[in-house]
């Protein structure tokens, strides 16, 4: 990830940017925060005028990338500015931004036939306001995200932080927790999925069948956006996490949100987990069962690892996930000690039937509360 000082490196001088406002048309144009900016769907899609690698590393979910400079030119910019001096930059990024002018508004009409636009870049500055000048002369009707790309990542580390009411649902690995907070959520219920935004389930074994992972910033940014539209005043259910998930951390904000908000457990018979993930596993290749297994070698022990091996060679499922499950179930055990759960009991892992149970539970569990006040 790119830090602050990185960024300020490369980008272009003031001068450039009052070059091009001088001879400004006047356009018709609106400077937003992200909470007026981002919900605002009319004003057409958000184009995103960094360069792409920045964009690479984390953008506004839905936006589009329409870059000013390639990474090169960016770069070879930056360097100018620092090493020789602003007026040289500013004619180097001329010499750039000339030739594009007629490629870009083409392919802004393409990304946004009705020409109205949301527009920004990293501090809603120099390279946002030359793109503005720019499509407002073609006769776009151009939206600004005022203070760029930074404060937006502002707004989402705030959304992150901000204090929710959430549920948690837990329960030992193969409980089918993911279906169940989709049975949820076709009930009606708020429903925010973790591992859905990181495209990892969890466990060693989580990255199988899934796209790749977004980078931090970028299941941050979704995140937030998840969040944001989560109803108020409503607890909102979220699956039982650790603070990984895959390579991605659970931002500090709402982890410790997650340990501190009420906890239902489902608590689901161990043949019927084994059921579940020999159904799910055994879909997936060999070789990336192995390589999840020996991803767990130091936790399962030599003998375990080798066992499970051999398991897998002999397209034995059942016996891999038997033997797997006792490391996860015990992992699982010492995490629960000491934070307080309502426990649910279920005979199987059907995902309607185990949502009914937790709703159920928990409407037992409020009615004994308002019984007891």
């Amino acid at each position: 990830m790119q830090n602050a000082g990185a960024r300020a490196a490369t980008k272009l001088p003031l001068p450039y940017y009052s070059l091009l406002s001088a001879t400004s048309p006047s356009p018709n144009l609106s400077r937003l925060t992200p909470p007026d900016f981002l919900p605002l769907t009319d004003a057409g899609p958000i184009l995103d005028v960094r360069a792409p690698a920045e964009y690479a590393q984390g953008h506004v979910p839905g936006a589009l990338s329409l870059p000013l400079f390639t990474d090169e030119e960016r770069a070879r910019i930056g360097t100018t500015y620092k090493q020789v001096n602003p007026e040289k930059a500013v004619l180097l990024g001329l010499d750039y931004f000339g030739p594009n002018m007629r490629r870009m508004v083409e392919k802004a009409q393409k990304l946004a036939p009705g020409r109205r636009v949301r527009l920004h870049c990293w501090r809603g500055g120099m390279r946002s306001g030359a793109v503005q000048w720019l499509l407002s002369l073609a006769g776009f009707e151009v939206t600004m995200l005022d203070k760029g790309y930074k404060d937006y990542r502002r707004w989402v580390l705030e959304e992150i932080a901000r204090p929710r009411l959430l549920r948690v649902l837990g329960g030992a690995t193969g409980s089918g927790k993911t279906t169940v907070l989709h049975a949820l959520a076709a009930q009606g219920q708020p429903v925010l999925d973790l591992e859905g935004l990181a495209h990892h389930q969890g466990s060693s074994f989580g990255g199988l069948g899934q796209l790749p992972q977004p980078t931090q910033e970028q299941f941050e940014n979704n995140l937030a956006e998840a969040l944001a539209a989560l109803p108020l005043g409503v607890p909102s259910w979220v699956e039982d996490e650790s603070r990984m998930i895959g390579r991605l951390a659970v931002p500090n904000g709402l982890f410790d949100q997650l340990r501190a908000a009420p906890l239902v457990v489902l608590d689901v018979p161990q043949a019927a987990r084994v059921d579940y993930l020999t159904a799910d596993y055994g879909r997936h290749d060999a070789g990336e069962l192995a390589s999840a297994v020996l991803r767990l070698r130091k936790r399962l022990g030599g003998l375990v690892t080798k066992e499970a091996l051999s398991a897998i060679a002999e397209d034995d499922m059942r016996r891999m996930v038997e033997l797997v499950l006792a490391y996860y179930d015990k992992t699982y055990a010492h995490g629960l000690e000491g934070r307080p759960a309502i426990t649910v009991p279920a005979e199987s892992t059907d995902a309607e039937e185990n949502a009914a149970r937790v709703l159920a539970a928990v409407a037992n569990q409020e009615t004994a509360a308002t019984h007891g006040s």
